[in-house]
């Protein structure tokens, strides 16, 4: 009897532990949907790029480096360290990180890595560093289409804070042979050391970072081998992930600025004591249906909306660039763009995850404006406001259009290139969104 009573003692208590682990909830508080580079010879800035008003230069490392010119950050990795920031939303007690190697087709060797908090540039603040761990392995192996989720570290991060993540990575990715699996416009920089292993150091020795300028003239900069920054927070916790093209993922918003849609939303939402985590969904260049920047909507939806730990609501604001790369193009037609539409609700609801669907802001102006593509949108969008198949709906469209020529954006609400909103663009569209939209969850049926 003795006996017996130990053992269900024992078992209670081995109950309890597993209960109480099991009781843990995660959520996503940061995310860089994948994208997979393969390497092409590099682009070549175009003679009128100087005279573009959005040209503006962003940090570079070293001393008088100039910008490489490509669609995303050209860099290569070889014995060396890459600390990247993620500037998360909802802060916790306990983060976890995500690495992933997604898009690529061969295995990816991490020498080392760690997750602190971040002072200032490339600093990180003293005492805060700790050391990663995946499954128990401090030096893993992500297998070819893979992620793996670090080991749980104690980390108290405030909401809106800066975490500094390091990537040792010993391998010549140049000789690699794979895809990298990252995210081209960060509209963050990151920075990259000289030879080594500096995970963790406090005193980080900068060789350069991933800042790049793309054909048009716009600088920006990547993320790499990065899928998201997980949370333990400290009271429930809504997650929204904000699904999208250029224009949620911050295109015109500024680099190491913060000022995409999306973040402005977030900071409403804490100034109203509205608990919601908001994670970026977006690749700029993204389409619904056909694979652009990155894979298409329909393809991507699952692992970038769906698999966020905690997502109970999404925005979906997707098709202009289906509609311009068309051109005067029939296909695809409005039709085509409604089903993709209606297959992203459908995977959301089979969730229980409220969809919010987002209505396209004008493009009169841009390189790929046509009549045909204008009728597509206003079409397109009078199916999203109208049609009543979203939960509800952001009508950026009204908020960002000129009264007097509505296919084009208000004058000061235009960025320079008649397709992305300016700063006060993405102001005025997260001002204009209504706060009580994500205080319930339920999705219609």
């Amino acid at each position: 009897m003795r006996v017996l009573k130990a053992l269900t003692v024992t078992a209670l208590m081995v109950w309890g532990v597993t209960s109480q682990a099991a009781a843990e909830t995660w959520i996503s508080t940061w995310a860089a949907p994948a994208f997979a580079r393969v390497d092409q010879p590099a682009q070549t800035l175009s003679a009128s790029a100087q005279a573009f008003p959005w040209a503006q230069d962003v940090p570079t490392a070293a001393s008088g480096q100039a910008l490489a010119v490509a669609g995303a950050s050209p860099i290569h990795f070889k014995n060396q360290t890459i600390r990247q920031i993620a500037h998360i939303s909802v802060g916790g007690g306990k983060v976890r990180v995500v690495l992933a190697n997604s898009l690529g087709t061969l295995p990816l060797r991490i020498g080392a890595a760690s997750v602190a908090l971040r002072d200032k540039g490339a600093a990180i603040v003293s005492g805060s560093i700790h050391p990663l761990t995946f499954g128990g392995l401090a030096s893993p192996v992500i297998p070819a289409g893979a992620i793996l989720t670090s080991d749980p570290v104690a980390l108290k991060v405030n909401n809106f804070s800066d975490l500094v993540i390091d990537l040792y990575l010993p391998d010549d990715t140049s000789a690699w042979k794979s895809p990298l699996t990252m995210h081209p416009a960060s509209w963050q920089v990151n920075f990259v050391s000289t030879e080594g292993n500096h995970v963790g150091s406090t005193s980080f020795p900068v060789a350069t970072t991933t800042a790049y300028r793309r054909g048009d003239g716009l600088a920006s900069a990547s993320s790499f081998f990065l899928g998201r920054v997980e949370v333990a927070p400290t009271k429930p916790t809504k997650v929204l992930v904000a699904f999208g093209d250029s224009i949620t993922d911050g295109t015109q918003s500024g680099t190491d600025a913060n000022r995409r849609w999306p973040n402005l939303l977030e900071a409403r939402l804490a100034a109203a004591d509205i608990r919601l985590s908001i994670v970026n969904g977006a690749i700029g260049g993204g389409r619904v249906l056909s694979d652009g920047v990155g894979p298409n909507a329909l393809a991507r939806f699952d692992r970038d909306v769906i698999a966020q730990p905690g997502v109970t609501h999404v925005t979906v604001m997707e098709g202009i660039n289906d509609i311009g790369a068309a051109g005067a193009n029939p296909s695809p037609s409005v039709a085509d763009l409604i089903a993709g539409h209606r297959q992203m609700i459908a995977r959301a609801h089979a969730r229980g995850i409220k969809v919010i669907g987002a209505t396209l802001t004008p493009f009169e102006g841009a390189a790929y404006w046509t009549p045909e593509g204008e009728a597509k949108r206003q079409a397109l969008n009078a199916w999203i406001r109208d049609s009543k198949e979203y939960d509800d709906v952001l009508d950026f469209d009204a908020v960002v259009r000129d009264s007097v020529k509505p296919t084009k954006s208000k004058p000061e609400f235009d960025s320079g290139d008649h397709l992305h909103p300016s700063p006060a663009g993405y102001e005025a569209m997260a001002n204009s969104i209504k706060l009580t939209i994500f205080q319930n969850k339920k999705s219609k049926k």
